[in-house]
């Protein structure tokens, strides 16, 4: 194995603390501080890291690459250690550690996925990062969240097995696990198998469906951890692997849309923002299909920004859940002079999300549409603007004005939120600001930074384009507000569909098993049970006559010899002598009689 002091594996730090974790005893006051230790060792080890190849392990006689370092790993691993901090900030006054172990685990597979450079070592952890996050639902301890999560574990255990399947069959067809960008002109079969995997991960629809399940129904802080990492991880390995797809470009657009019409007639917060992930990625995904490198800066810009307005978002949500007990909207309303502070975190979020502009939303959603308008891909580029609307439509303007502003105003008891979940919102709030001002400071990361400095976001066009935009969906809610007000209830999605092919696989496959049965059960219960009444009757008659007869008799007749011979000996020497007598008496008859 080899490895440089320029190299230090984040993932090894957050796994290290997953297994100390439950051996460590004394307060919680105490032991709690250390979940900021690997967080903030992986911030410092990441902007110490020199572009390289290291931590090459000889296997079987292959090479497992757990440390690929360039442009491109190094700006997921930025963001996925910025986030982890504020996430562990977030949840730092829970007591339970296995939510604190679950979480560890999760952001460990997420840097172990970043910085592998071959398909095995990348499995590996992706299937640590499926089986970790997993718990941040079920550790809700609820029958909903039970039940989302055992579909969450299916989702990513069928993305997983289609991730082996194409890595098996690659490696069958070129004899290497080496993880490399595809040729989109030479792509084969395997490589297709590959790319489906990773898209269950960044919910691409029609594998979409599990987020939208999931994500509500997890902790209030485990919500947090899994909106930034799982998608985010997928959207990577895409960009590692299969920019250039004009599929993915297309999907991706469809995504992005489909997502905000959804999120639109929602009424759980939670799962309105959940939707927003399916949206938002769409358009990481589109601009990586696109393939440009205008496009694919934009897509890994996205990424970043999205991460922290996506965890600002879900933290506002979480307060909400936290505070009131529910995220329903049509339970909440007038909350502003309640938690204000809460409120102003999650406005930073919410324009930030929509593409206002000052906000880092702002400054890579628009490089992701103009690279699709200058590539000529200009109904995507359209589609993507209409899924803009949207966005600002449900969660700049919907989600906060009902829960908020609207009345009846929300009368029940509010819990205290404690101190560290406020913090955890400032510090994702200012970072939000600060890239919206300071574009640099996020185009300095990018794969291709050349290409991003050719790119301004604050030009004349950019901003009235922005505030047009902005300002007609504000009008359309002001007219449209009575009508997409939230109810109660939930939408099915393409669970519709799922219910359709499980509904028709059973009745394809167990409605003639039943019948097959059935017919069987009447042929045992003629013949096959008068055959083993029969057969007991016989067996019975055998035992009574047979075995018995012969078992009893011999039995008795040594009952009777014994009887007999009891009798006999009486103890008195005259009887015996007598004995004796009458049988030399016999002896003697036979003898002279022959």
């Amino acid at each position: 194995m080899t490895a440089t002091n320029s190299f230090f594996h984040p993932a090894f730090f957050y796994i290290a603390l997953a297994m100390v974790l439950p051996f460590i005893r004394g307060r919680f006051y105490y032991w709690r501080w250390l979940l900021l230790v690997p967080s903030v060792v992986a911030i410092i080890s990441v902007i110490s890291m020199d572009h390289g190849t290291y931590m090459v392990i000889p296997w079987l006689g292959h090479d497992l690459i757990l440390g690929r370092v360039d442009r491109l790993s190094i700006v997921f691993a930025h963001v996925f250690a910025i986030m982890s901090l504020i996430g562990f900030i977030y949840g730092f006054h829970l007591k339970e550690k296995a939510h604190h172990i679950a979480a560890t685990l999760y952001v460990g597979g997420s840097f172990g996925c970043v910085f592998a450079g071959d398909y095995l070592t990348l499995f590996v952890f992706w299937e640590l990062m499926s089986m970790a996050s997993v718990f941040l639902v079920w550790l809700r301890r609820n029958p909903v969240s039970t039940r989302a999560g055992f579909r969450y574990f299916f989702f990513h255990a069928v993305g997983g097995l289609l991730l082996l399947a194409g890595l098996l069959y690659r490696y069958y067809a070129v004899g290497t696990f080496a993880f490399t960008a595809v040729d989109p002109s030479n792509a084969q079969f395997y490589d297709y198998l590959i790319m489906a995997g990773f898209c269950v991960n960044t919910a691409t629809i029609p594998l979409h469906a599990w987020l939208s399940d999931a994500y509500p129904e997890a902790t209030v802080a485990g919500a947090v951890f899994m909106c930034a990492f799982t998608t985010k991880t997928a959207v990577y390995v895409l960009a590692r692997g299969f920019s250039g797809f004009y599929i993915l470009a297309v999907m991706g657009t469809l995504t992005a849309i489909y997502g905000v019409l959804y999120a639109s007639i929602e009424n759980n917060a939670r799962r309105i923002l959940s939707y927003h992930i399916i949206s938002q990625v769409g358009y990481m995904v589109a601009g990586i299909g696109i393939g440009t490198l205008m496009t694919v800066n934009g897509a890994v810009a996205h990424a970043y920004a999205h991460i922290l307005y996506k965890g600002l978002l879900f933290m506002g949500a979480g307060c909400l859940l936290y505070a009131a007990g529910t995220a329903n909207l049509d339970k909440l309303g007038g909350l502003v002079g309640r938690i204000p502070l809460v409120m102003i975190g999650y406005m930073v979020g919410a324009v930030s999300i929509s593409g206002m502009p000052f906000f880092n939303g702002f400054i890579s959603k628009t490089m992701t549409i103009a690279g699709a308008a200058h590539a000529h891909y200009t109904w995507l580029a359209i589609g993507l603007e209409v899924a803009a609307v949207g966005t600002f439509l449900s969660v700049g303007i919907k989600l906060p004005y009902f829960a908020f502003w609207s009345k009846p105003i929300y009368k029940g008891e509010l819990r205290p939120i404690p101190i560290n979940m406020y913090i955890a919102m400032g510090i994702a709030s200012g970072l939000c600001i600060l890239q919206g001002v300071y574009p640099n400071v996020l185009y300095n990361l990018l794969p291709y930074p050349a290409e991003a400095m050719k790119y301004h976001p604050y030009t004349a066009w950019h901003l009235v384009q922005s505030f047009m935009l902005l300002s007609f969906t504000g009008l359309g809610f002001y007219f449209m507000r009575t009508v997409i007000a939230p109810h109660p209830g939930r939408n099915l999605d393409f669970d519709v569909l799922y219910r359709l092919i499980v509904n028709t696989f059973a009745f394809i496959i167990c409605k003639p098993l039943a019948w097959m049965d059935n017919i069987w059960t009447n042929v045992y219960r003629i013949f096959g049970m008068r055959g083993l009444l029969g057969l007991g009757t016989g067996t019975k008659w055998f035992d009574l006559k047979g075995i018995d007869l012969v078992v009893d008799g011999t039995a008795y007749t040594v009952g009777d010899i014994g009887g007999v011979s009891a009798k006999a000996q009486t103890g008195r020497l005259q009887d015996y002598l007598a004995w004796t007598v009458i049988v030399a008496l016999c002896v003697f008859a036979i003898v002279w009689w022959l």
